[in-house]
């Protein structure tokens, strides 16, 4: 049996979130914009205006302008779980939009989950039995 190749990729340690370091969660930031529509004219406002010292002050990610002939605006964050989030910037002011972008940025791309959860149904019957009041044996007085 031939010995298998060992490549120096893999003897790398992935790095994680822990007591010694912190790892933001947003790998890509984009922010696509139509030209010419009035619903975009905040959104290339705060492009002229914040768009670089937004990237000076993060510089862990990588902030894409893009151009969308004939659409809304849009900003578009990937994470490093591979998900991405997506929030239009549809008629919104730029201190809104300025609030829209730092959410993606603190968030963590994980899947919304409902606080509130169903209770819990078993498939199997209790070995005691269905405990009932009715059933229960009166004490004698």
């Amino acid at each position: 049996m031939p010995a298998q190749n060992l490549f120096r990729a893999t003897l790398r340690s992935r790095p994680a979130n822990g007591h010694a370091a912190f790892l933001p969660q947003i790998r890509k930031l984009v922010v696509e914009y139509c030209d010419k529509w009035p619903t975009s004219a905040n959104t290339r406002t705060f492009i002229n205006n914040h768009i670089q010292d937004l990237a000076r002050e993060n510089p862990h990610v990588e902030v894409v302008v893009k151009q969308r002939n004939q659409k809304e605006p849009i900003v578009r964050g990937f994470y490093v779980n591979n998900r991405d989030k997506v929030i239009p910037l549809k008629s919104l002011e730029v201190t809104a939009i300025q609030q829209k972008v730092k959410l993606l940025l603190n968030s963590s791309g994980a899947k919304i989950v409902p606080l509130k959860r169903r209770a819990v149904e078993s498939t199997t019957e209790s070995p005691r039995g269905i405990w009932s009041g009715l059933h229960a044996d009166r004490p004698a007085l």
